[in-house]
C-alpha cells in the first residue's frame, strides 16, 4: 500500500484516465475522508457496476467492474468501499469535493477546476449488460430476504422520481419567493417587513407601508422622478453584476488540446487551432496531458466556459446523449446556478428562470442518484432519472405535467423507454401537486401567468391565428440569426470576449435606461406574459397598465404603446441572450411574441368595431363593449407561436398553451398556430436555438432525432489503417508492457481517451481493449513495465494446482472477445443506427473478413456535422 501511495502521489500531474476504473481483485483501497462525490462522479463519475465473466470451464476469472484507474492519477482514489450504509451516500451526494490535483498551473488562475476527460462517451451496451448481471444476482436469491432486496431494488426508481420531484419544487418555490421579492427592491421596500414584496405588502392597491426610495431621500438630489430612475438603474446594474460574479466562480478551463470552442452560450466561441486529420498524421488532435507536445506545434490557449451560465438545455440534452460534460450537474452548480437565476431575474433583464430550471431540475436528479448504488454506478440507468428530473423542471417552469413529459420525449430525452416514460410522469405530477401546495405566488397557482378564457373563439378569427402563427415562426427564426450575428460581432470585441463581467455591465446599463420609461418593459416577463395573455374581465391583470379599450378611440393608443415594448423587449431579448449568467430564453421569447399578438388581437378588434355591420362577424360585435375578440388570445398563441420558433418544440407546446388555460375550446387555435409556426421556422431557418448551440460550441451531440440522407459507406469515415494501432499477438500472446504504454499515449494523443486497442491474430479481430481497462491494467502491474510481458489471450493451462490469485499481468479478463464489427462496404445508414440506438462507443472495421481498421463515434458525430454544414450550403 506505501507503493501505491508513493506513485500516486509522484503522479499528481497525470490526467485522469478517462472513463470507467476497475476494481482490482488484490488491492484494497481506502476511501479519501477529503473525497466526496461531486460534478466530477457518473456522468460524471464513472461507474462502478461489475460483472462477473466466466471462463468456458464456468470457473470464475475476474470480476470486471466499470471503474476509472485512479493510480497515479490526477484525483487520487475514491469510492474505493463498494458497500458504504445508506446514510454514508446521503452525506455523499449533499458533498462537494474540491479539486486535489496539483498540478502546476501557471497559466491559469488558482480556483480554475481542469478536467482532462471531458466529452467521453458512455458505453450504453457495457450498461445494459451490468445491469442484467446485477438483477440476475440480485434474484438469484430465494428466501424472503432475497424477496425483499428485489422489492425494495424495484421501488428505488420510484422513491428516487418521488424525492426529485419534491426537491425540484422546493427549489422552485425559493426561487419564485425570492427573485419576486428582490425585483421589487428597485422601486422600494415594505416598512411592515422587509422581507415582504409590493404585492403581500399591500394585497390591495397602493399603501402607506411601502415606501419608495424617492420618498425615503425625501426627493433628493435630483427630484422624485429622476431620484427613482437613477435608483432603478443603479440597482439593475448592482443585480446583474452580482449575478454574474456568482456565476463565474464555476468557470472551468478545457485544455486546448480539446479541437472545440468555448462551451456556454457565448455563440461568438472560436475554434481552437486544429492538427492535420488522423488519416494523414499520427498526430491527430488532443495532446494527452501525460504526453509532451512537441515544441514545433503551437498552443492555443485553454478554454473556458461557466456551466452556471444561460440555460443549460443544452448541455443537457449533450449529457442525456451520453457524453461527458464535467461540472454541469453537481451540487455547486445547482447552489450557483439557483442563487445567480435569483440575481439575475430580480435585476429585470430580458431573461427568464423557466430554461435554468430544467438544468436545475437535472442537477438534483444527478445528486440523488448518488444515494442508491443501482442509478449511481451505472450511467445508463442513472439517465433515466436524469430525463424525469429534467421533466419536472418544465413543470414548475410552466404548470403542465403533460408537457413536461412530452417536453422530456420531443426535447430532452434520447433514451426513453416506456418505463421511463411512466416515472417521469410520475414525477412530474409529485413536482406539481408539490408546487401547488407551497403556493409560492399567494394565488394557488404553480406559475404567475395561468389564465382562464370563457368566450369562445369565432370561426373568421382563424384566419387571423394562422396569421399570428406564421408571424411568431419568422420571428422566432429571426431572432436566431439575430443571436448568430450578434455573437459573430459584437462578441468577438477582445474586450467583450476577455471580461464577461463588461458585457453584462452594458447590457444591464441599456436595459435600465431603455425599460424603465416604458409600463410594460419594466416589468418582470413572468408578469408581464400574464397581462398580455389575460383577458380583460381577469381579475389578476394590472388595471393601470390599460391594456383593455373601453371603445375604438382607445385602441391605436394602446397599439402604439404595445409596438414600442415590442421593439424594446424584441432588442433587449437578443441582446441579453448569451450573457454570463443564468438566463432562459422560453418566457422572453413569448412574451416578445405576445407583444406581437397583443397588437395583431387590438387590430382585428378595431376593425370588427369600424366595420360592425359585415355578415362575417355574426353577432360578435354585439356581444360585448369590447365585441367577442380577446386580445390576451391572440398574446398568447402569438407567445406559443414565437417560442415554436425559437425552440422549434410542437407538440409539447400545444399540451403547456392547454394546461395554462385549461380551456379545451383553444386547443384547435393553439395546435393550428404552433404548426404553421413550425413550418415557416423551419422554412427560414433550419436550426433551433439549441441545436445553433451545440454546433457553434462544437459539442459531440450525436442527433437521433434528425436522421440525414447518407449516400456514403463506411470506408469514408475509416482512417488508414496503423499498425502502431493494434495488438498483434499472431507469434506470440505476449506483448511488452512498454509497447502497450506507447500505444495508450498513441490513443490519448488522437483524443479518443475512451477508444481501444484491437487485437488481431493473423490480420483476424480476435478481441478489443478498452482504453481505461488498458491503462488500470497497466498501472497495476505491480513491477517494471520495462521487462514485464502481458498475456493479451487466453492460452491452455497445463497446472493443474492453479493458484486463486490472478496473474496481475494477464490482461484476458479486461478483453471484449466481441467487438461489434461492419463490413467497410456497409452503408452509412447502418452506421448511424449502431451508434444511435445502441450506443456504442466504436465500430471495428472488415475487409474481406480482415480487421481493416476503426472509427470512433466522435469521429462520426464530425462526418454528420460536416454533411448537414454541406446539406444548408446548398
Amino acid at each position: 500500500m506505501t507503493n501505491i501511495t508513493s506513485r500516486e502521489g509522484s503522479n499528481l500531474s497525470v490526467p485522469v484516465s478517462p472513463t470507467h476504473p476497475r476494481q482490482h481483485p488484490r488491492r484494497t483501497r481506502r476511501h479519501s475522508i477529503s473525497e466526496v462525490p461531486d460534478e466530477n462522479t457518473a456522468l460524471l463519475r464513472p461507474s462502478h457496476s461489475r460483472v462477473r465473466i466466466q471462463s468456458p470451464l464456468d470457473s470464475p476469472r475476474a470480476y470486471l467492474s466499470r471503474n476509472q484507474s485512479y493510480t497515479g492519477s490526477a484525483y487520487g482514489p475514491r469510492y474505493h468501499n463498494r458497500h458504504e450504509s445508506w446514510g454514508q451516500r446521503l452525506i455523499q451526494a449533499l458533498s462537494d469535493r474540491q479539486d486535489p490535483m496539483s498540478e502546476s498551473k501557471s497559466s491559469l488562475l488558482a480556483d480554475d477546476r481542469i478536467w482532462y476527460d471531458q466529452f467521453t462517451s458512455t458505453d450504453w451496451v457495457h450498461d445494459s449488460i451490468a445491469d442484467a448481471y446485477r438483477v440476475k444476482q440480485l434474484r438469484s436469491r430465494k428466501d424472503i430476504w432475497g424477496r425483499v432486496i428485489v422489492l425494495f431494488d424495484g421501488a428505488q426508481g420510484w422513491v428516487l422520481s418521488a424525492l426529485v420531484g419534491f426537491l425540484v419544487a422546493v427549489v422552485a418555490y425559493c426561487v419564485d419567493v425570492a427573485e419576486t421579492t428582490i425585483f421589487d427592491y428597485k422601486d422600494g421596500y415594505c416598512t411592515r417587513g422587509w422581507y415582504l414584496r409590493e404585492k403581500r405588502c399591500c394585497p390591495h392597491g397602493p399603501c402607506t407601508d411601502w415606501r419608495s426610495w424617492s420618498e425615503v431621500l425625501g426627493g433628493h438630489p435630483f427630484g422624485h422622478m429622476w431620484t427613482e430612475f437613477g435608483i432603478y438603474v443603479v440597482a439593475v446594474l448592482i443585480l446583474s453584476v452580482l449575478a454574474c460574479l456568482v456565476t463565474q466562480t464555476t468557470k472551468t478551463v478545457v485544455p486546448s488540446a480539446y479541437r472545440m470552442s468555448t462551451l456556454d452560450e457565448n455563440l461568438g466561441a472560436e475554434y481552437s487551432q486544429q492538427l492535420p486529420d488522423d488519416n494523414d498524421n499520427d498526430e491527430d488532435g488532443n495532446i494527452s496531458p501525460r504526453e509532451t507536445r512537441p515544441k514545433h506545434v503551437n498552443i492555443s490557449p485553454p478554454m473556458v466556459y461557466y456551466s452556471a451560465a444561460g440555460s443549460g438545455v443544452a448541455e443537457v440534452r449533450v449529457i442525456l446523449s451520453g457524453f461527458v460534460l464535467h461540472g454541469f450537474l453537481g451540487f455547486k452548480t445547482l447552489i450557483v446556478k439557483s442563487v445567480g437565476l435569483i440575481l439575475s431575474v430580480a435585476s429585470g433583464l430580458s431573461l427568464g428562470k423557466e430554461g435554468p430550471y430544467v438544468h436545475i431540475a437535472t442537477c438534483i436528479g444527478n445528486i440523488c442518484c448518488r444515494i442508491f448504488s443501482k442509478y449511481d454506478r451505472n450511467d445508463g440507468k442513472r439517465r433515466e432519472v436524469l430525463s424525469a428530473a429534467a421533466a419536472a423542471g418544465v413543470v414548475v417552469a410552466f404548470g403542465a405535467p403533460l408537457g413536461g413529459v412530452l417536453f422530456g420525449l420531443e426535447e430532452i430525452a434520447y433514451y426513453f423507454p416506456a418505463k421511463t416514460l411512466f416515472r417521469t410522469f410520475f414525477c412530474c405530477i409529485v413536482a406539481a401537486l408539490s408546487l401547488k401546495f407551497l403556493n409560492p405566488y399567494g394565488t394557488h397557482k404553480i406559475v404567475m401567468f395561468e389564465v382562464r378564457y370563457k368566450i369562445d373563439w369565432e370561426w373568421f378569427e382563424l384566419v387571423w391565428f394562422i396569421l399570428v402563427g406564421v408571424l411568431g415562426g419568422a420571428f422566432g427564426a429571426l431572432f436566431i440569426k439575430a443571436s448568430r450575428r450578434w455573437a459573430l460581432t459584437f462578441r468577438k470585441i477582445p474586450a467583450i470576449k476577455k471580461y464577461p463581467l463588461l458585457e453584462v455591465v452594458l447590457v444591464a446599463l441599456v436595459t435600465g435606461l431603455s425599460g424603465y420609461w416604458n409600463t410594460l418593459t419594466k416589468l418582470p416577463v413572468a408578469k408581464l406574459l400574464l397581462n398580455l395573455a389575460a383577458p380583460c374581465e381577469d381579475d389578476s391583470r394590472d388595471d393601470e397598465l390599460g391594456l383593455c379599450p373601453s371603445n375604438i378611440d382607445e385602441i391605436p393608443g394602446i397599439i402604439r404603446m404595445l409596438l414600442a415594448a415590442f421593439v424594446i423587449k424584441g432588442f433587449l431579448t437578443t441582446i441579453t441572450f448569451g450573457i454570463k449568467v443564468p438566463a432562459g430564453i422560453y418566457v422572453p421569447s413569448m412574451v416578445v411574441g405576445g407583444l406581437m399578438g397583443r397588437i395583431i388581437g387590438h387590430l382585428v378588434q378595431w376593425i370588427v368595431l369600424r366595420f360592425p355591420h359585415l355578415g362575417i362577424w355574426g353577432s360578435c360585435p354585439l356581444l360585448q363593449e369590447s365585441t367577442c375578440v380577446q386580445p390576451g388570445v391572440y398574446g398568447l398563441i402569438a407567445a406559443g407561436s414565437t417560442m415554436c420558433g425559437v425552440t422549434r418544440l410542437s407538440v409539447t407546446l400545444a399540451v403547456i398553451l392547454f394546461e395554462l388555460t385549461g380551456s379545451l375550446d383553444y386547443v384547435l387555435p393553439f395546435s393550428l398556430a404552433i404548426l404553421v409556426a413550425k413550418w415557416t421556422a423551419d422554412a427560414l431557418e433550419p436550426l433551433s436555438i439549441y441545436d445553433l448551440l451545440t454546433n457553434m460550441n462544437a459539442y459531440p451531440y450525436l442527433d437521433n432525432k434528425h436522421k440525414p440522407i447518407f449516400t456514403s459507406e463506411l470506408a469514408d469515415i475509416v482512417p488508414r489503417f496503423r499498425y502502431e494501432r493494434v495488438i498483434d499477438i499472431t507469434i506470440s500472446p505476449l506483448v511488452p508492457a512498454t509497447k502497450l504504454r506507447s500505444q495508450l499515449e498513441l490513443l490519448h494523443q488522437a483524443g479518443e481517451l475512451d477508444g481501444g486497442l484491437p487485437i488481431l491474430r493473423d490480420n483476424i479481430l480476435v478481441g478489443l481493449i478498452p482504453a481505461p481497462d488498458l491503462e488500470y491494467a497497466l498501472d497495476n502491474i505491480g513491477g517494471d513495465e520495462s521487462t514485464t510481458f502481458c498475456l493479451m489471450a487466453s492460452v491452455p493451462n497445463i497446472d493443474e494446482d492453479e493458484s486463486p490469485e490472478r496473474d496481475p499481468t494477464d490482461f484476458t479478463p479486461y478483453i471484449d472477445p466481441a467487438p461489434v464489427a461492419l463490413d467497410i462496404k456497409s452503408p452509412m445508414d447502418l452506421v448511424y443506427e449502431c451508434f444511435a440506438k445502441l450506443g456504442l462507443r466504436y465500430i471495428c472495421v472488415l475487409k474481406d473478413g480482415r480487421y481493416a481498421g476503426m472509427t470512433h463515434k466522435k469521429r462520426f458525430v464530425k462526418y454528420m456535422r460536416e454533411l448537414e454544414e454541406k446539406e444548408h450550403q446548398l
